[in-house]
């Protein structure tokens, strides 16, 4: 959940930087005090504490800190020796235990009890509340019983959605002491609540003193999906005690993080990429590596109440081998520390279906960390249980295999054919250890396998569709409405992609064809930062073209048959995305993959998409799939899954979730003991969702094709009772199997309301008729007893042939390319380059160069040694042959072929011309839905060093040889930062690099009149350093083909 609580000194900060200016907010200067801090050094002095005395209390996220006497007032030396008394001191809070470590020292504000006013502001999907008090404090008792209550509904417009001075009298009371500058306080926090992306604030208490408020107490939280627009506003202010900080999101109280989770924590941090690592108790047997945080909270589900798990790690799909290595590597430091246990050791790995993970480069990650730690590993008799199902899944679990088999590892490993249950029940020792088919199963039966080469039921390119056997017909049942009842997808839905995404669509076209659908499901795609074109798919055993469009007015115009758009726009281009598709009474269904949109924009676009009649799946799904007819982006996950899953024709089970990753494992579950899916929705795992179960389930409840329906709920949030009120009410008669994954976090976090645990949530849907098993694992039983009692034997419809895609087949190994160009003139293969089998880094050390030359010819300039160097290191650096456009002109060296230099050039410099910050810059390149020159690399990221990069950035900084100044460079490495949080591969590539020096040169050398230097980069000049590089190697590759009498390109 992106709501994630602050601590009082980072929420205070934010609000003290925002009132600054207005003269209404007493802002003291505060200090935030950790236990290895010496009070003495963080500037605690009688001129900055108020009379003499200051406050300091825990701020770790501790509430009732007065009532328990964790709050000391007195001057710096009382302060000091209270710090040394109570830090590293253990309390219990409720339930919880924890170590005080971390501190806010302030001056005190001396005031009068009765003095003290309370008010606070929540969040939830259709409206704000603002909650007054014109008495708070300690004692305030119940709020709800005494407040008043302001409660304002979500606009788009965000002058709309704001009190109106008629409702702050109400809500203030007119009668009020001050109650003029009590109303234009509330008023500007109400404001700053809404642009700061709070979604909880409670100030208890503020006062009125000496003309100001003052903030005596706050607890707060932000929306950290918002990080990307407010990082610099929820920045600490530059203080005399200390620079300016990030916003601090502790950790629940009592539960302190181990060194190893902080390490991940940090590494989490700085990459776009998710990983978490929580550890229970270390000593334990199991522990774990997820691909998704569901399947982490349904593993701890099986465990039920047994304290048998000592780690828990998650990876998202977009983290690198680097990453899941250092993941697994941390997880099997734990597992082999201290003596080895009698029954030994247990590492679980389980990856979701789905098609947005490479299982196979991910474990090449894991296998380095087991063959690291292999001889402790077996000395801990470690026991390894492997299931996962994404792209080139064989491959890596083949690699997985045949490293343990080489050290004597024992390794279990499956494939989607086995569920998640039954392998955890084998771990654990109460289940037999699956079986894995060995021989080839008939067509018919559509099963997975985890060998690791295709086995024939799997790749049916080559089978005849049989025709369905008798046995398997049956009267077909009385017409009904299911002639005449349109869902949201049919087998002529059509639909609209946005984004740049190949695979998602030929997925969907391949999906399409296996399930005999006569058109391709995909009419366009949508591609701001293009022009308009064509592309190629292949569709069965044709090829088509889809156009692609700049604009999505003419998308949406030209194909008015779409009723669908599947949106793969990056978090920050979701809001204007979506409210621009908004406008186009066509649609009927909008997808949006992306996770983490800021919630202020999710609830907007819900009131809009409700007023318009468009339902919203998503943020944060993997969409949802309808067997024979549709599905969205990479639902469902590989073409093998979909035939083992029996997604290619439609079953009577219908189901709605809230993950991708659990939605797969329920395609899977529902195969084995029905005769399969008939929709399947992910709602999304956001806390705002586009569209509700309710919504889905009322569908299902109208629909006479569906028979029985399935929901997967979650802990937290309170959606699961809307369900309970239309069984009370009788408005769902089908059967209904639901189930409410994390009853083990009911035992683990004190973070939800009794209402919003899993238990609770079971317990009343069972209790009006539902349903529901014991536990995730008996899911499957309660889904064939059910499915069995109204069983409607139809024809079993075989899938239509299916190719093997070209990428997978040559990762697995089955196919073999003939290699159209080779060339010994250079090689770019390795992490450097390497001439004639020299590498780059050899050339540019040996003090050999032209750049004296070329600083005379084309700049007319007796260039200072550090630049001739620079110059030389960039020729050497850019020598490569970049495809084969060498062979044709340097004219080619442009943007779309690697050669966004001058470009680069001109997007960082006006921009710090201009004054931007590197972040307004960043979010004006994304308004105007452009890419950053210069930034980005297919290939290496910030944790796989670009040494091309790394070798001229070290030069460029190194002020004992390249002796000026660089603004621009480091303007463009806080870019940089901004971008591989986003991304890790949105690195300063080799272009930007030599772009943004080169313009320091020209500015800060001294060697260049102002005016001079922009005449060269008006003429584009700099990019002839890149064509120089290249022709370098066009004239090898001619002289090297005049010596093998070979024809000349």
């Amino acid at each position: 959940m992106s709501a994630r609580a602050v601590s009082e000194f980072s929420g205070k900060e934010i609000l003290y930087k925002y009132f600054e200016g207005t003269g209404l907010v007493n802002s003291p200067y505060s200090s935030r005090v950790k236990i290895d801090n010496n009070f003495n050094k963080i500037g605690i002095n009688d001129e900055w504490l108020t009379n003499g005395k200051g406050v300091i209390k825990p701020d770790q996220l501790i509430k009732g800190r007065g009532k328990m006497d964790l709050v000391k007032i007195g001057s710096p030396e009382e302060l000091n020796d209270w710090l040394n008394s109570n830090a590293n001191r253990r309390v219990k809070i409720g339930s919880s235990t924890g170590t005080l470590q971390t501190f806010i020292v302030e001056p005190f504000c001396d005031h009068q009890e009765i003095d003290k006013m309370y008010i606070a502001i929540t969040s939830n999907k259709e409206k704000d509340t603002l909650m007054f008090l014109k008495h708070g404090g300690g004692n305030i008792g119940n709020v709800e019983s005494k407040a008043r209550f302001l409660k304002i509904p979500v606009q788009v417009d965000d002058n709309a959605m704001s009190p109106t001075d008629e409702q702050l009298d109400t809500l203030i009371g007119v009668d009020l002491p001050n109650f003029e500058v009590v109303k234009k306080f509330v008023d500007l926090l109400y404001k700053g609540y809404k642009e700061l992306h709070f979604t909880y604030l409670e100030i208890n208490s503020f006062v009125f003193v000496n003309n100001q408020i003052h903030i005596i107490d706050l607890a707060a939280k932000l929306d950290k999906s918002a990080f990307y627009t407010c990082r610099d506003k929820w920045r600490s202010r530059q203080t005399p005690m200390s620079a300016p900080m990030p916003v601090d999101f502790p950790a629940p109280f009592g539960r302190d993080l181990t060194e190893e989770e902080q390490f991940i924590a940090k590494l989490d941090a700085e990459t776009g990429a998710s990983l978490k690592l929580t550890t229970f108790n270390r000593n334990d047997r199991v522990s774990t590596i997820f691909s998704n945080e569901d399947l982490s909270l349904a593993f701890r589900d099986f465990l039920g109440k047994q304290n048998v798990l000592a780690n828990m790690g998650e990876y998202s799909d977009d983290s690198s081998v680097f990453q899941v290595f250092t993941l697994t590597d941390t997880i099997l430091s734990i597992m082999i520390e201290g003596e080895p246990r009698s029954d030994g050791k247990i590492l679980i790995i389980c990856g979701s279906i789905t098609n947005f993970m490479n299982d196979g480069k991910n474990f090449e990650g894991i296998v380095k960390a087991i063959e690291i730690s292999i001889t402790k590993l077996k000395e801990h008799e470690v026991t390894v249980y492997v299931r996962c199902d994404g792209p080139n899944y064989q491959e890596g679990l083949r690699c997985l295999k045949d490293a343990a088999a080489e050290v004597e590892l024992p390794v279990h490993v499956f494939g989607p054919e086995t569920n998640m249950a039954a392998i955890v029940g084998a771990a654990l020792g109460t289940n037999p250890l699956p079986s894995i088919p060995i021989e080839p199963m008939p067509i018919d039966a559509h099963r997975a396998t985890g060998q690791f080469l295709l086995s024939p039921e799997r790749n049916t390119a080559t089978t005849e569709r049989q025709p369905a056997s008798p046995e398997s017909t049956s009267t077909e049942a009385k017409p009904s409405n299911q002639t005449t009842f349109r869902g949201l997808f049919e087998n002529d839905t059509k639909a609209i992609i946005w984004g740049e995404q190949t695979d998602a669509i030929q997925g969907m076209l391949d999906f399409d064809h296996v399930c005999l659908r006569h058109t391709p499901s995909v009419v366009a795609s949508i591609y701001p930062s293009t022009e308009d074109n064509t592309q190629k798919y292949n569709f069965g055993l044709k090829e088509v073209l889809i156009p692609a469009y700049k604009s999505m007015a003419k998308a949406f115009s030209t194909h008015p048959e779409a009723s669908v758009m599947v949106t793969f726009a990056p978090t920050s281009m979701v809001y204007g995305t979506v409210l621009k598709a908004l406008e186009f009474p066509q649609l009927k269904v909008i997808a949006i993959i992306a996770e983490g949109v800021p919630e202020n924009r999710t609830r907007k676009l819900l009131k809009v998409a409700a007023e318009r009649g468009v339902t919203l799946i998503g943020p944060a799904t993997v969409g949802g799939i309808k067997p024979g007819c549709f599905k969205i982006g990479y639902t469902g996950g590989m073409m093998d899954n979909i035939l083992s899953s029996k997604l290619y024709r439609p079953g009577s089970v219908a189901y709605v979730s809230r993950s991708g990753g659990m939605s797969n494992e329920l395609n899977n579950i529902i195969s084995q003991n029905s005769n399969g899916v008939y929709e399947g929705i992910a709602i999304g795992g956001d806390r705002y969702t586009g569209s509700s179960y309710v919504e889905h389930i009322a569908r299902y409840q109208a629909d006479d094709r569906v028979k029985m329906i399935v929901l997967l709920g979650k802990v937290g949030g309170t959606e699961e009772y809307k369900i309970v009120e239309m069984l009370n009410r009788g408005e769902i008669t089908k059967p209904l199997v639901a189930w409410c994954i994390g009853t083990s976090a009911d035992h683990i976090t004190n973070d939800f309301k009794l209402a919003e645990t899993a238990d609770c949530k079971n317990a009343v849907l069972r209790g009006v008729g539902a349903i529901v098993p014991i536990s995730f694992g008996e899911l499957g039983n309660k889904i064939r007893d059910t499915y069995e009692k109204i069983f409607v034997p139809q024809p079993e419809v075989p899938p239509s042939p299916v190719l093997m895609d070209y990428a997978l087949a040559r990762d697995l190994g089955l196919i073999l390319k003939p290699a159209s160009f080779m060339t010994s003139v250079c090689d770019e293969r390795r992490e450097e380059l390497f001439y004639g089998g020299v590498s780059y880094t050899k050339i540019s050390e040996s003090g050999l160069g032209i750049g004296t030359n070329l600083g005379l010819f084309w700049f007319e300039k007796n260039l200072p040694l550090y630049v001739i160097t620079f110059i030389e290191m960039a020729i050497i650096i850019t020598s490569n042959s970049h495809s084969r456009n060498d062979f044709f002109s340097g004219r080619t060296t442009q943007n779309r072929y690697g050669g966004a230099l001058d470009d680069a050039v001109e997007q960082f410099t006006n921009a710090v011309d201009n004054g931007w910050s590197p972040m307004q810059f960043v979010n004006h390149m994304a308004d105007e839905k452009k890419r950053i020159a210069g930034i980005g690399h297919s290939v290496y990221n910030k944790n796989k060093r670009y040494l091309r990069v790394e070798s001229i950035k070290s030069y460029a900084m190194n002020r004992s040889e390249f002796t000026q100044e660089t603004p621009l460079l480091e303007f463009a490495l806080e870019v940089e930062k901004i971008m591989t949080a986003k991304k890790p591969n949105l690195i300063l590539n080799v272009d930007g690099l030599i772009g943004v020096v080169f313009v320091d040169i020209l500015r800060h050398s001294k060697c260049f009149t102002p005016a001079e230097a922009q005449e060269i980069i008006d003429s584009r000049t700099l990019n002839a350093l890149l064509i120089f590089g290249r022709r370098l190697c066009d004239i090898g590759f001619f002289l090297r083909e005049s010596r093998l009498f070979q024809g000349h390109h």
